[in-house]
């Protein structure tokens, strides 16, 4: 087991040594080791972040863990949880969902996380749930794994989500195809647990013609999937892929003349694609995907940390949510008093709702509600991405669904945000 000082530098120490089981690591304030203050005292709450890093976009995971970052930083600056720093221990899941469950295993037995913030892909929560997380009782919240089976998922109750279920996105995504101006299109989706979700949802909310054609998760050509998508009279081509098999779908598309209209799953809101494609061929195509409520107060406290402490705003998705897990798992912990499993969990449904003060994201939102949870109040926080109410499954009863566009200067722009309410 490798052990890495966490000075802000979590790029580096992954880039120097994270293996299959996670790596122990410590923030700035947080405490070094599980073992810290055990002895006639409480066991400081100890976090595990499960993320794809070895094998993930270093675009996507830098971001994301610079929320997790931020999250313990104001978690320990706000007094901490029992009064204690809260420690942490990092798991690379990769895409993989066998090393996943390894990664996560590994957290639970070896590490002895309590909590897990992650895992990032559907295709990995899955059988973590089932395997790991269920059976150890280990309260987890998941940041971006938004395919609709988790929500039945035989979890024990323990699996939460901070990002709205892709049965939200789909009926977004069909009427964005309409508001293009499309009335027979063509899909592609990579052929898991995401994929197949959101694509189900999609084609659930479409009442046009429609050729959906699957894809495997490795799979580098296209050219024969484009064709069939396209034999029905397809006036565009809907993506739900991840960032290197977007790419090059709609590359092979475009040099090939199948499409040159595209319209995109939130996978694939990556500034990567149009630097890559151009924003000639790129600008102007829309996608769909997370989105925090506008004018929030929440939100804006949490974006002037962000930009404070990195110099600025992320452009990719599921980067407040990262955040909000992370929170909410503190909370969770600081209200149950202890840092048993199932009383964590059942404290996640509290303080995601009212009744309760209501505290929100950034530093002093974090430190007031650590503060009226030690002296035994109750409090609603409200996140940086949104409500934190959870329903019976760990699902967001309510949320915002984005529209975003490439632009041609090469860039990625959010278009507005469509509310979600179940």
């Amino acid at each position: 087991m490798i052990r890495r000082d966490f000075g802000g530098a979590f790029a580096r120490a992954c880039a120097f040594g994270m293996l299959l089981g996670g790596v122990g690591m410590s923030l700035p304030g947080a405490a070094e080791d599980s073992t810290v203050a055990k002895t006639n005292g409480p066991t400081a709450l100890r976090i595990g972040l499960l993320l794809d890093v070895s094998s993930g976009s270093a675009e996507v995971y830098k971001d994301r863990q610079q929320a997790f970052e931020l999250a313990i930083k104001h978690v320990n600056e706000g007094g901490g949880v029992f009064g204690l720093p809260v420690a942490i221990a990092v798991g690379d899941s990769t895409a993989d969902p066998e090393t996943a469950v390894a990664a996560a295993r590994s957290l639970v037995e070896i590490e002895g996380v309590h909590t897990i913030v992650g895992p990032n892909a559907s295709v990995n929560a899955l059988p973590v749930a089932e395997r790991v997380i269920g059976p150890a009782a280990i309260p987890t919240v998941s940041f971006s794994a938004t395919s609709p089976a988790l929500t039945t998922v035989a979890d024990n109750g323990f699996l939460f989500r901070t990002a709205l279920s892709d049965e939200s996105q789909g009926p977004v995504l069909a009427r964005l195809v309409r508001e293009r101006g499309f009335d027979n299109v063509g899909l592609l989706h990579v052929d898991d647990p995401w994929g197949r979700g959101l694509a189900g949802a999609f084609e659930a909310a479409w009442d046009g013609p429609l050729r959906v054609v699957p894809v495997d998760r490795g799979q580098t050509g296209f050219l024969a999937a484009l064709h069939e998508s396209a034999s029905g009279g397809a006036q565009a081509l809907v993506v739900i892929a991840f960032e290197s098999a977007a790419l090059a779908m709609v590359r092979e598309a475009i040099d090939n003349g199948v499409y040159d209209n595209f319209v995109f799953g939130s996978a694939a809101k990556r500034a990567s694609l149009v630097l890559s494609l151009g924003g000639d061929r790129l600008g102007n195509m829309y996608g769909t995907g997370s989105a925090s409520a506008p004018e929030s107060a929440a939100s804006a406290a949490w974006e002037a940390a962000y930009a404070a402490e990195y110099g600025a705003l992320p452009v990719l998705a599921y980067v407040k949510e990262t955040y909000d897990a992370t929170i909410a798992l503190a909370l969770a912990a600081q209200a149950a008093g202890r840092l048993d499993g199932a009383a964590i969990r059942d404290r996640l449904h509290a303080v995601g709702s009212s009744p309760g003060a209501v505290v929100i994201a950034g530093p002093k939102g974090v430190a007031d509600g650590l503060r009226i949870l030690a002296e035994g109040g109750e409090v609603d926080y409200e996140g940086a991405s949104g409500s934190m109410d959870w329903d019976e499954s760990g699902d967001l009863r309510r949320g915002h669904v984005g529209i975003w566009r490439f632009t041609e200067d090469e860039g990625v722009e959010e278009v507005r945000a469509v509310p979600f309410e179940n």
